[in-house]
């Protein structure tokens, strides 16, 4: 690969509580995954991301959750297809108008948290998903991991699909993450990250918890906005990356910039 996006879960602050730095993550990141409102986020706040990310350049993807802010959407919900559906296309409209309001525009979509968990082997939340975003617009990219329900299901809604890869997240040697309750799940060590998803943009593969090397597809590799040392991170990744001649680019750029 030549060229590849780096995505960052962004907009999470909410009133006067501020999670992770937006402002420094948007100078290296290529698209900002911009909380709704459900599982973080305030209008105002995430208003203000939009702002940033537009005058970087940076597209704008809507980082749609279950309705879950004391859980930060990391929490399994059971919730009713008509309900689900709904949730999302508000939270898509939501993001939308704040971003018209910016002279901006949402150009794709990845759930968030337990709803991406759920989304990417649960056939009927897929279809909830990838149903409500091609109601809205189907011009929209869903974002989610390679071989998904999720990705499947937005194909089948007549939806463009990207895959992504977790610089920060540990992988099975069956090509899905390593669950957060198991130890060395989360990364932190900078240079290390930045390595394993240079041989990802290289080769295609990176390496498993346990030593062996699986075969990943990445259009768009994502580094989590609110992890310790978040911007660091990214910066490393971004300097090994562009020194080895890989381009950094928006996988879903708006309109005008395609």
């Amino acid at each position: 690969m030549t060229s590849v996006d780096i995505n960052a879960d962004l907009g999470e602050g909410f009133g006067r509580w501020t999670l992770g730095d937006d402002a420094a993550m948007l100078d290296i990141v290529s698209s900002a995954n911009v909380a709704c409102g459900f599982h973080a986020g305030d209008p105002a706040g995430i208003r203000r991301t939009v702002r940033l990310a537009a005058e970087r350049g940076v597209a704008v993807g809507a980082h749609v959750g279950y309705r879950d802010l004391a859980g930060f959407g990391r929490r399994a919900m059971d919730v009713p297809s008509e309900e689900l559906q709904a949730d999302v296309v508000y939270q898509l409209g939501a993001l939308q108008g704040l971003a018209a309001a910016e002279g901006a525009a949402v150009t794709y979509v990845k759930p968030h948290g337990a709803l991406y968990n759920t989304a990417q082997v649960d056939e009927r939340v897929a279809h909830d998903v990838a149903a409500a975003v091609a109601a809205v617009d189907p011009g929209l990219v869903m974002l989610g991991l390679p071989g998904s329900a999720a990705l499947a299901a937005a194909a089948r809604a007549g939806l463009r699909t990207a895959a992504e890869a977790f610089a920060d997240r540990a992988y099975t040697p069956s090509g899905t993450l390593l669950s957060r309750r198991e130890p060395g799940a989360v990364l932190h060590d900078a240079e290390l990250v930045a390595r394993r998803m240079l041989q990802l943009v290289a080769e295609g593969v990176v390496e498993a918890a346990d030593g062996t090397l699986v075969a990943v597809r990445a259009d768009s590799v994502c580094v989590h906005g609110d992890s310790p040392g978040a911007v660091e991170m990214a910066r490393r990744l971004r300097e090994v990356l562009t020194s080895e001649g890989v381009t950094i680019a928006p996988f879903a750029p708006a309109a005008g910039e395609r």
